[in-house]
């Protein structure tokens, strides 16, 4: 197909030009490329043609607090390509005693035969022993150079400072980046039994359990240990401004330090959890939302380039039914909440049409600078030729609002119910295949492909 008439929207520049598509790939980009017989032709005046968005964090199928998060691969992909998102990350989360290797097949058998865009893995490991430290080459050499360690969840997942460090000297080793969720799991672990003590149940003091400091201690600690182990780290989901201070320091100083941030924490504060009725169990999560001064700290984070990315975190689980099951206690609120389809018209709307970036930022943020850390590009998160033909059709003329009632997420509310997108997403295409146009999800079941993805290196940032 050729489509036609476009401003394609890369993280360098914007040029009016067609877009040529044979089978999977781009052919070409350029100036007046004519349709030969029989081809489609998608007309895009006035409109910009994106790489596909890129979430690296997403949480499809996840058991959490007796539960398993609402949305799986079907749902939750058909969600993502609504919203302009053609390749997710999502977390295999590595149970007891299992290894690896069954950790991985597990959940690609999960994803095969739902999945309708492509997807990678991060693998989350739980239990860190001497084995699975070795196996770590065989799963990088697999296609997935990415690991998530905790420094939270104590007695379940939270890692110490050895363990971590030894894991930043093999991820070095063998190309490896490793992701940290940093809260200072042990701090966390008091401050609720303590709350829990005073008899302070409701899901406002979720928030109160983990505050800023308990954030920004565990970030710096991670990046001092990466630092001294000459290895690279990156931040999931960072909300503090002490938090992002640690990232820029550290950065200044010339370490491989990058950091993501979500809308949430950009556009929602912890006002959220005073709403009545067990409402604030809506946007229970970790770490939680902060007062508004985190969310302009972070946006000038995006603007400076202290934060690389944002990705969503994207982990739904329903109000009546699941949210509900911590109505006697905060820290039995399952955590999380659903993103992977409003992630672009978020931030375009906020970034973009706000004048806090431009468009070329906002593709960088949502696409290309993902795929450059995670080893997908230049097949992935960018417009050019012989890269994949992900590409996302955007109308910044058209007015697009968000509510629980029109979205494919699996899940009965939506965090940002009533927000007035400035723009929308028109068509998204998958390699090649339209799977979203006007409104209507076109795909399949089954269509999307796990990404072998390449080890990581500094050098592709």
């Amino acid at each position: 197909m050729v489509i036609k008439d476009g401003l394609v929207v890369t993280a360098q520049d914007s040029t009016k030009a067609d877009v040529r598509i044979e089978g999977e790939k781009i052919a070409a980009v350029g100036q007046s490329i004519s349709p030969q017989s029989g081809e489609p032709v998608i007309d895009a005046r006035g409109k910009y043609v994106l790489p596909g968005g890129i979430d690296v964090h997403t949480h499809m199928e996840l058991p959490f607090g007796g539960t398993v998060s609402a949305d799986d691969f079907h749902s939750g992909t058909v969600a993502a390509a609504a919203g302009g998102t053609t390749t997710i990350i999502d977390f295999a989360i590595q149970g007891k005693g299992q290894s690896l290797r069954d950790t991985l097949d597990a959940w690609k058998k999960k994803a095969g035969g739902k999945a309708v865009i492509d997807y990678g893995f991060h693998v989350a490991i739980g239990e860190m022993t001497e084995s699975i430290m070795n196996e770590m080459k065989s799963v990088v050499e697999g296609g997935c150079p990415s690991f998530k360690l905790f420094l939270a969840y104590k007695g379940l997942f939270q890692v110490d400072d050895g363990t971590l460090y030894k894991a930043f000297l093999r991820a070095k080793e063998i190309g490896a980046l490793i992701c940290i969720h940093a809260e200072n799991g042990d701090i966390v672990d008091v401050l609720t039994k303590k709350l829990l003590a005073e008899g302070k149940t409701e899901p406002k003091y979720h928030a109160a359990s983990r505050p800023p400091a308990v954030e920004a201690e565990a970030t710096g600690r991670a990046i001092a240990i990466a630092a001294f182990a000459g290895a690279p780290v990156y931040i999931v989901h960072l909300t503090a401004k002490e938090a992002l201070a640690k990232v820029r320091e550290a950065r200044a100083r010339g370490e491989a330090a990058y950091a993501e941030t979500c809308p949430q924490y950009l556009l929602l504060s912890s006002e959220r959890y005073d709403e009545p009725n067990f409402g604030g169990a809506k946007y229970v999560m970790s770490p939680p939302l902060r007062p508004k001064e985190h969310n302009e700290a972070l946006w000038q984070g995006l603007q400076k380039g202290d934060l690389q990315a944002v990705s969503t975190d994207h982990c739904p689980f329903n109000f009546k039914g699941q949210k509900d099951l911590g109505k006697a206690s905060f820290n039995l609120i399952p955590n999380g909440l659903p993103g992977v389809e409003t992630r672009l018209h978020l931030l375009y709307t906020e970034g973009v049409t706000k004048g806090r970036f431009s468009v070329n930022k906002f593709v960088d943020l949502v696409s290309t600078t993902p795929a450059k850390l995670f080893g997908l590009f230049p097949e992935k998160g960018t417009v050019q030729k012989e890269s994949d033909a992900d590409i996302v059709i955007f109308d910044p003329n058209k007015t697009f609002i968000l509510s629980a009632k029109t979205h494919h997420q699996k899940v009965d509310y939506n965090p940002y119910e009533g927000f007035v997108s400035k723009g929308t997403v028109d068509t998204v295409i998958s390699r090649g295949e339209v799977v979203f146009s006007d409104g209507s999800f076109l795909g399949k079941a089954g269509r999307g492909r796990f990404l072998k993805r390449k080890p990581f290196s500094a050098k592709n940032i």
